[in-house]
C-alpha cells in the first residue's frame, strides 16, 4: 500500500469537486451538489479561507479527500476541528485509507491543542457508523442538527436590520 497525503492545492479544485460529486451519489443526495470550481476556488484557495482539504493519494492517484475547519468549543474554551466530509472512493476502500485520512487529522487537532473533533454521519449510512465506532467516536444522541438555509438567513438578517443594529466595538 503505497500512499501519501497532502494538503489541497489550487490546481486540485476539479478532483475536489469530484469527490464531493461522488460523495453525494453515495448519500443519495446529488441533487443538493450546486457548488463548482470556482466556488471552490473562491472559498478554499483564497487569502481568507476558513476550511482545508486534504488530498489522499494512492500511486500519485487522488483516492479520497478530507475537507475539514476549525471551530470553537465555549465549553472546553479551546478550538477544535469540525470534519465536514471525508471521502474515500469504492475501489481503494478496504486499504486504511479512510482511517489513515483520520489520523492525519487528529494530527493536525493535536499540533493545534484542539479540544474535540466532531462530524456529522447520515443515520442510514451504517458502514461509516460501524468504522467510526471501531475508532472510538462516541455517537452525540442527546442532539438535534438544525439548519437556516440561504433563504433563511437573508430573511433573518433582513428582519434585523429593522431591530437595530448590534455594537461591535
Amino acid at each position: 500500500m503505497t500512499y501519501k497525503i497532502r494538503k489541497a492545492e489550487l490546481k486540485d479544485c476539479d478532483t475536489i469537486l469530484a469527490f464531493i460529486k461522488d460523495l453525494a451519489v453515495y448519500e443519495k443526495l446529488e441533487n443538493e451538489v450546486t457548488g463548482n470550481v470556482n466556488d471552490i476556488k473562491q472559498t478554499l484557495f483564497s487569502s481568507n479561507a476558513k476550511a482545508e482539504v486534504l488530498i489522499l493519494e494512492d500511486e500519485e492517484t487522488p483516492a479520497g479527500f478530507a475537507l475539514f475547519f476549525q471551530n470553537y468549543s465555549t465549553f472546553l474554551c479551546r478550538y477544535g476541528i469540525y470534519i465536514e466530509d471525508i471521502y474515500v472512493q469504492e475501489k481503494y476502500r478496504g486499504k486504511g485509507y479512510g482511517k489513515a485520512l483520520f489520523q492525519n487529522i487528529c494530527k493536525i487537532a493535536k499540533e493545534r491543542n484542539c479540544g474535540r473533533i466532531e462530524w456529522w454521519c447520515l443515520d442510514w449510512n451504517t458502514p461509516s457508523i460501524d468504522f467510526y465506532l471501531k475508532l472510538g467516536a462516541e455517537p452525540m444522541s442527546d442532539w438535534t442538527v438544525y439548519r437556516l438555509n440561504q433563504k433563511e438567513i437573508m430573511e433573518i438578517a433582513d428582519e434585523h436590520n429593522h431591530l437595530g443594529r448590534i455594537r461591535t466595538s
